[in-house]
């Protein structure tokens, strides 16, 4: 099946052409939903989010202290609406498309995470997502107490100072905390990693063409993203489509010819050609 470029990604490619401080990340990430489900209702999603935002307020007392606000937060979206990390079908895309997670109520740790991040700033709480290694984190970066919350164990609430702790239960201690691990992640960011996690589950059961549609969302955002363009390259030339193939990897060898497999691209390459693909040039 081919999967158009449809108004969708038109869309999506104004929505992540602005600075990233201006970049609306739920109705991005909807709209790479959008590629999968061509009726999908934006506003309605949007309207989800905005309602689960009412519902904490309305239970808070005038004036309540963002720390009271946040506590409110994961008690409502957890305990009162029911969201929760879909353990028993992890790999499942739906997990990564937002309208599915919100109508689900099941998601990985990013999506429950845009979910949190998304709520959370309609309420006025300046909460940050973090790309940890393995598992996407959300921070409340309060004043006075610095906090992350795993969105994928039901919000489940850790200090700062217990990163480690967080990180062996991914790695089982053979890893250190590093800051860039903390590093508060752009909005790009997070759509990279979404569509990076679609591309994955999608390669994994060679569905190539929406494989091909994930990679090259990332290069909408990131268009000259190296490792993306030699996997394209990659890709096309799996799909049978060497003329494409050929261009997008003597790019990548032109941008990168000391690459560690470099060697194994230029056997492609030469491969490519000897089955009549044409010279790749400008």
């Amino acid at each position: 099946m081919s999967l158009p470029a449809s108004s969708a990604r038109r869309e999506f490619a104004l929505e992540v052409g602005q600075p990233d401080s201006r970049v609306d990340l739920a109705r991005a990430a909807l709209l790479i939903a959008k590629e999968e489900y061509p009726q999908l209702a934006v506003e309605r999603h949007m309207g989800q989010l905005d309602q689960l935002a009412e519902d904490v307020k309305d239970r808070l007392d005038e004036g309540s202290d963002s720390l009271v606000v946040f506590q409110e937060l994961i008690r409502t979206m957890y305990d009162r609406s029911g969201f929760s990390g879909n353990r028993e079908a992890y790999y499942d895309p739906r997990n990564s498309f937002l309208n599915d997670v919100l109508d689900r109520r099941r998601g990985i740790p990013l999506t429950l995470g845009i979910v949190l991040l998304e709520v959370g700033w309609r309420l006025g709480i300046p909460l940050e997502g973090v790309n940890f290694p393995g598992h996407f984190l959300v921070r409340y970066p309060g004043m006075a107490i610095r906090l992350l919350v795993d969105p994928f164990e039901t919000g489940r609430i850790w200090f700062e100072d217990q990163a480690q702790e967080l990180l062996d239960r991914v790695y089982g201690g053979m890893v250190r905390v590093r800051p860039r691990f903390l590093k508060a992640a752009g909005k790009r960011e997070m759509l990279v990693r979404l569509l990076a996690n679609l591309k994955g589950i999608y390669l994994n059961v060679q569905d190539n063409d929406r494989a091909l549609a994930a990679i090259e969302r990332i290069l909408v955002i990131h268009p000259t993203a190296a490792g993306q363009i030699r996997d394209r390259g990659t890709l096309l030339a799996r799909m049978g489509r060497p003329d494409e193939a050929l261009e997008q990897l003597q790019w990548y060898l032109d941008y990168a010819p000391e690459a560690s497999d470099a060697g194994r691209i230029r056997s492609l390459v030469e491969e490519l050609r000897a089955s009549g693909g044409r010279e790749a040039g400008p």
